[in-house]
């Protein structure tokens, strides 16, 4: 698959989910060690004039599955992405429109995942998402562990 084609089929994933189509997300950027998204402030706006904070974990959450769910196309790997645990910290509110950044963080070591989804078909991604203002202030931060789980059926393949 190419980038371009992969870069398609996530974000076409990402809009088939109703209450993620109506964050209005768009896919600015998905390298392998990075995935961006953005939204509208108007789609995500609170009662505050800022954006909700539901918008800014679930953007950040959707960035980071994303990241996990590219990594593992871009190695034929067929697997499920789920979201295990994350932890978040708001920062200051965030009145321009979001833009979430993910990234795997320093503990991430390739060859351990993919030993792993070789032996127990299932791995686990740490995964960094941040959210920062026009000025380049932290808005929202979210540290978040993904696993992978390669289906009894595709293993057996």
């Amino acid at each position: 698959m190419s980038e371009t084609e992969l870069s398609t089929h996530i974000e076409g994933l990402l809009h088939a989910m109703p209450p993620v189509a109506a964050l209005q997300p768009r896919l600015a950027e998905l390298a392998d060690g990075g995935c961006r998204l953005q939204a509208p402030l108007a789609a995500n706006i609170n009662d505050k004039g800022c954006a909700f904070g539901g918008s800014l974990v679930s953007l950040m959450t959707l960035a980071g599955w994303g990241l996990v769910a590219a990594w593992l196309e871009r190695r034929g790997i067929k697997a499920e992405v789920y979201v295990a645990d994350s932890q978040v910290k708001y920062r200051a509110p965030l009145y321009d429109d979001l833009d979430a950044c993910a990234q795997f963080t320093d503990s991430f070591v390739a060859d351990v995942v993919l030993q792993e989804l070789v032996d127990k078909r299932r791995a686990s991604f740490q995964v960094r998402a941040e959210v920062r203002r026009s000025d380049g202030g932290l808005a929202t931060r979210m540290e978040s562990r993904y696993v992978a789980v390669v289906p009894d059926q595709i293993a057996a393949e």
